[in-house]
């Protein structure tokens, strides 16, 4: 339908500039023929035509001049608007709302278009300030502590004990910064699409059985009940980049599930796709956290203890890394009834 209403719009067009060149040649003609009266001069036929061809010419290009200069005019008073709200961004403003209601339609979609791209280049510098001011918190944190104990450290009146308290403290917050960094750079990799992404076929069921027995140290360390039912699955992925997925999820289970508590993990066939799930029988997350669980540094528990304290990236990094194998991932939690974490991926 638009593109019926451009031709006829075209047509139009060429109609009125052919009427207007006619009309023109016509005035040139009664205009000449009124001067050869006045002089009482009677040229030859080629020679009135040549006069006539020429009048016709420059009338029809000063009346093109001047629609020109009045359609300029309109242009640019019409497009003004959309270069300062471009020049505004180019300075990282981004509170820009140009008014789209226009009768040219394809103006108003170009405004409309600025709209759009100033909202999401605005949200876009929202995310990366809150970014880096909580990788600025985030990094602060460990440094001051590193800083404390290590002037601490230069007393004398230390006993040993309390030295190698210290050090101990210092060589876990030096942890934390050296996984803070890694996860930083697993995540600028993620988002620039440099990870290398090689999947082939093999078995789920055993890598996350094997992945468990890496992590009994913890579970047994807080006699943690494990219930594993994994059905025998062949998956065509990235085994690398999924068992960064698995692992996080283990970990926060452990985590997050009190002492004699219990985790429950399942691997199932569904249709085309598997489904892993992990359900532990810990604090829970409370419903207007779980909107923001995959958000990076996003942390549910904001009474984490020191040692219990992570950067809040782990959860981005499996969205990241499941959305990369097409895959989806939700949880199911109650506050004070355990959480479930589901990921369900397809088989090829």
């Amino acid at each position: 339908m638009r593109g019926k209403n451009q031709r006829l719009f075209g047509a139009l067009w060429i109609l009125f500039v052919l009427v207007l060149v006619a009309a023109l040649f016509t005035v040139a003609f009664y205009l000449t023929a009124a001067l050869y009266r006045a002089l009482h001069w009677n040229p030859p036929p080629l020679l009135v035509q040549i006069i006539n061809s020429f009048l016709g010419l420059t009338l029809t290009g000063l009346i093109i001049r001047v629609f020109s200069g009045v359609f300029r005019a309109q242009q640019e008073n019409a497009f003004s608007p959309i270069i300062q709200a471009m020049e505004r961004m180019s300075r990282g403003d981004f509170n820009i709302r140009l008014d789209d209601r226009r009768e040219d339609s394809l103006l108003s979609g170009l405004v409309a278009s600025v709209n759009k791209m100033a909202a999401e280049l605005g949200q876009v510098e929202n995310m990366r300030q809150e970014f880096v001011s909580n990788v600025s918190h985030e990094i602060q944190s460990p440094l001051t502590s590193i800083r404390g104990f290590a002037q601490a450290l230069e007393s004398d009146r230390l006993s040993d004990q309390e030295r190698l308290h210290y050090l101990e403290i210092i060589e876990m917050e030096s942890v934390r910064l050296s996984r803070l960094a890694d996860d930083l750079l697993k995540l600028a990799s993620l988002d620039a699409d440099q990870v290398k992404f090689e999947p082939k076929p093999y078995r789920l069921d055993k890598q996350i059985r094997s992945l468990v027995l890496t992590c009994e140290p913890q579970w047994t360390e807080k006699d943690i009940k494990l219930d594993v039912a994994l059905k025998e699955v062949t998956i065509q992925a990235d085994e690398g980049l999924l068992s960064q997925v698995w692992l996080n999820l283990l970990h926060n289970a452990i985590k997050f599930t009190p002492a004699g508590g219990s985790i429950k993990l399942t691997l199932r066939l569904r249709g085309e796709k598997v489904e892993f799930s992990i359900a532990d029988s810990g604090i829970g997350i409370k419903p207007e956290d779980q909107l923001h669980i995959f958000e990076r540094f996003y942390k549910a528990d904001k009474s984490r203890t020191r040692s219990k304290e992570g950067s809040g990236l782990g959860l981005s990094i499996v969205k990241k890394i499941v959305d990369l194998h097409k895959g989806a991932i939700y949880l199911e939690s109650e506050p004070g009834e355990g959480t479930t974490f589901v990921v369900s991926l397809p088989l090829e």
